[in-house]
């Protein structure tokens, strides 16, 4: 069996990214650091500033107002996000069953990992009201775009099993409910294993569209708990608003 590289979501922190950057690539990776962490209303210029280790100067040089920042940073992390994601769903199989169903077992290793303070786009969007607004329409596209890539997988499923194609849309937009609700109950109950919860329910699906189970892999992981330690972490600090 072929090693599979192992790809987290955070390979390395958008400040360590970023640190022989420029001034703007150095406050971009500060904000998206410290209002991943701690949220936007709570993270003010100046602490993006210190951390970023620029002059304040550069801040207005670079960007017009703190959402200009915040906009930037969420479209850098959209980029960086993606990338993981579906290189991460590519190495789980030939077959588009195994990849749709390899998407959770992606989110749980990130979910496991000591820097999972839940989905960037969808804790931004909590806290901006208007639809409108810049913030919260990067994080709308970044769905978009997610929902896209789940779109291409349910395509291939559809070839490869007896789905009638006409439900593709709709599979893919129950898809990714699946996808954020695993990340949504990950971040409340700090527990890991939510990812396989969502597995199991996004598996019985694929069978509920394939009766004749052409796509099964027999081979595939268990959904099953295991015997293994609890991945149970602390809940992120994260105050939502």
């Amino acid at each position: 069996m072929a090693t599979r590289t192992r790809i987290t979501a955070q390979t390395e922190t958008p400040t360590e990214a970023a640190a022989t950057g420029s001034a703007r690539e150095r406050l971009l990776a500060a904000a998206e650091a410290l209002i991943y962490a701690g949220g936007i209303h709570a993270t003010g210029v100046d602490a993006i500033v210190k951390q970023s280790g620029t002059a304040r100067k550069s801040f207005y040089t670079h960007f017009e107002s703190k959402d200009a920042l915040v906009a930037a940073a969420l479209e850098r992390r959209d980029e960086r996000w993606m990338n993981w994601f579906i290189a991460g769903t590519q190495q789980r199989g030939e077959r588009a069953r195994q990849r749709l169903l390899g998407m959770f077992d992606v989110l749980r290793e990130w979910f496991a990992s000591a820097d999972f303070h839940g989905c960037a786009f969808l804790n931004a969007a909590g806290e901006i009201a208007s639809a409108e607004d810049p913030i919260r329409i990067v994080a709308r596209e970044h769905k978009e775009r997610l929902l896209a890539f789940v779109r291409t997988q349910c395509d291939v499923f559809a070839v490869e099993s007896a789905m009638d194609a006409s439900r593709v849309a709709q599979l893919s937009r129950q898809w990714l409910v699946l996808l954020d609700g695993a990340i949504a109950v990950a971040l409340v109950s700090g527990e890991a294993d939510a990812a396989l919860d969502a597995r199991a329910v996004a598996e019985a699906l694929l069978e509920s569209e394939d009766p004749t189970g052409s796509t099964r892999d027999t081979g595939k992981p268990s959904t099953k708990p295991s015997t293994k330690p609890s991945t149970k972490r602390p809940p992120s600090r994260r105050i939502e608003p």
